[in-house]
């Protein structure tokens, strides 16, 4: 059978649970979807959007054990070959943290938006509990004392945080591998380089591994594995989101941003983790709300000019990219 080798026909054959096993014809990447019912169930979990997913475990429609279990089974299965994920607890640990997420919801405690949902941080990120080796061999044995603000918020929202995504060497590289963890290979085809330097963090969310990954961006380490991987890096406005504890501050043009699967997931993410904070002067006073930007409703008020001539090279490459709204000026 001529099996098309693309995001669509991956993603299709993911949510369906349909069975397919393909080897990519440039490299050893490997797709496969078993026909049971509890495999199907398992992929659904892992590539259902993050809103939907919150939802069913804010209103027990899902345990955060099944879906703690369903991302470990893909991190088993996968992550030995992409290589994404590092550090990580072991599969007991991370299920004994679902079930008191579990035990919270039943107890009817606040939640955060973020309940539940497992994730990793780039391993350019300050995480208690977890290495902070920055991918080089001088902090390969670093464990921080504090967290990061964008770890502390992301925490205070509801994560639970499983390890770490792999990054280049102090984030200076375009494709992701250092002599601590080696190298993350792209989910489509193992031949190939996830980009740089949020390049774990991208393969991770492409593969179905984690339903969110923050990542960080000073010359395109979010933008750059967002493309490589088929998935959503933003590099928000500088100041936007905090790089506080930082001992060089105002130094560089690096800011922290979210990864997602789509736009909706990636505004979302945002919304956690933007907003001001004393211990970033670079961080501008006000308040933060991103994720209503991407809803369906929001299209009726937006407005947005572009080339006549590159919407008509970008309509015959995407169909669907312009509907009839669509004016010229």
């Amino acid at each position: 059978m001529d099996v098309k080798h693309d995001r669509r026909t991956f993603l299709t054959a993911i949510s369906g649970g349909m069975a397919i096993a393909t080897s990519l014809s440039r490299g050893s990447a490997e797709v496969v979807v078993q026909k049971s019912v509890s495999d199907s169930a398992s992929n659904d979990i892992c590539f259902m959007s993050v809103q939907d997913l919150a939802a069913l475990i804010r209103n027990r429609k899902i345990s955060v054990r099944e879906v703690m279990s369903a991302h470990l089974q893909r991190i088993n299965r996968l992550n030995p070959k992409i290589n994404a994920i590092v550090a990580k607890l072991d599969d007991q640990q991370c299920l004994v943290l679902a079930d008191a997420a579990d035990q919270r919801i039943a107890r009817k405690e606040p939640l955060g938006p973020l309940h539940g949902l497992p994730t990793a941080f780039k391993d350019l990120q300050s995480a208690v509990g977890f290495p902070y080796t920055r991918g080089s061999t001088i902090y390969k044995n670093s464990m921080p004392t504090e967290d990061s603000v964008l770890v502390e918020r992301m925490r205070k929202a509801g994560v639970i945080p499983i390890g770490k995504t792999n990054a280049p060497e102090f984030g200076m590289g375009s494709h992701t591998y250092n002599s601590v963890y080696g190298t993350t290979v792209n989910p489509f085809d193992y031949s190939k380089s996830a980009g740089g330097s949020s390049g774990g963090a991208g393969a991770a969310l492409a593969s179905g591994m984690l339903p969110i990954a923050d990542g960080s961006d000073n010359a395109g380490s979010l933008r750059n594995p967002g493309n490589f991987n088929n998935i959503v890096g933003f590099r928000p406005t500088m100041g936007l989101v905090p790089t506080a504890p930082t001992a060089l501050p105002f130094v560089g043009f690096s800011v922290n941003g979210p990864l997602g699967r789509s736009v909706r997931d990636a505004a979302f993410l945002l919304s956690v983790m933007a907003g001001p904070d004393p211990r970033d002067p670079a961080c501008p006073v006000g308040a933060c709300g991103f994720s209503q930007l991407a809803e369906p409703e929001f299209s009726r008020y937006a407005r947005c000019m572009v080339s006549g001539s590159w919407r008509a090279s970008a309509r015959s490459r995407c169909p669907g990219c312009f509907d009839g709204s669509a004016q010229d000026i």
